[in-house]
C-alpha cells in the first residue's frame, strides 16, 4: 500500500489556491483531496476547511449522501460564529438546490423545506456579520429568487397531517 506524502508548511498557500481553482474547474473532488492534504499538516487552516466545505457541498448535486454529513463535520470546526451560521446557511441552500434538480415528485417542497431553513441560518448570520459584509443578505435574497422563479411553496396541509398518522 502506498503511503500519502507530506506538504511542506511553505507550499499551503499555493495548495489552498489551486484547492479553489479546482473548484472552479468543477472538480470538486480534487479540491478535497488537496483540502485534506492541507489539514494534515494544519488542522485548524481556515481557509482550507471552508474550501473542504464548499467542495463537499458541490458534490449535493451528485447524490453524495455522506458529503451533507461531512459538511456538517467541517461546519463545526470554523471558529468564527459568523461563519459557522453562514456557512449553514449555505449547506441548506445547496441540498434545496440539489434537490429541485432530482425532478421527483416531492421536490419543491423539500427544496422549499430547505430553502426556508437556508434562510434561517442567514438571518442568524446577519445579525452577527462584519461591518460592510452583506454576504448573509445576498444569500438571502437568492433564496427568495429560487423559491419565486420555481415557484416553491410549503407542503399542503392535507399531505402533511396524513404523514404524521
Amino acid at each position: 500500500m502506498c503511503n500519502l506524502k507530506p506538504l511542506s508548511r511553505e507550499a499551503i498557500p499555493a495548495a489552498v489556491e489551486k484547492a479553489v481553482r479546482y473548484r472552479l474547474l468543477k472538480e470538486p473532488s480534487e479540491a478535497e483531496s488537496i483540502c485534506q492534504d492541507v489539514l494534515a499538516i494544519d488542522p485548524e487552516n481556515q481557509q482550507a476547511l471552508v474550501v473542504l466545505l464548499l467542495a463537499l457541498t458541490d458534490r449535493f448535486s451528485q447524490g453524495a449522501p455522506a458529503c451533507v454529513s461531512q459538511a456538517r463535520e467541517v461546519l463545526s470546526r470554523l471558529h468564527s460564529e459568523y461563519d459557522r451560521l453562514y456557512y449553514a446557511g449555505l449547506i441548506s441552500e445547496r441540498r434545496a438546490k440539489a434537490q429541485l434538480h432530482t425532478g421527483s415528485p416531492e421536490a419543491a417542497h423539500a427544496a422549499f423545506e430547505w430553502l426556508e431553513e437556508a434562510m434561517s441560518w442567514y438571518d442568524k448570520a446577519e445579525a452577527r456579520r462584519p461591518e460592510g459584509n452583506d454576504d448573509a443578505l445576498l444569500r438571502w435574497n437568492a433564496c427568495v429568487r429560487t423559491i419565486r422563479q420555481n415557484n416553491l411553496g410549503p407542503r399542503p396541509v392535507e399531505e402533511f397531517q396524513n404523514s404524521l398518522e
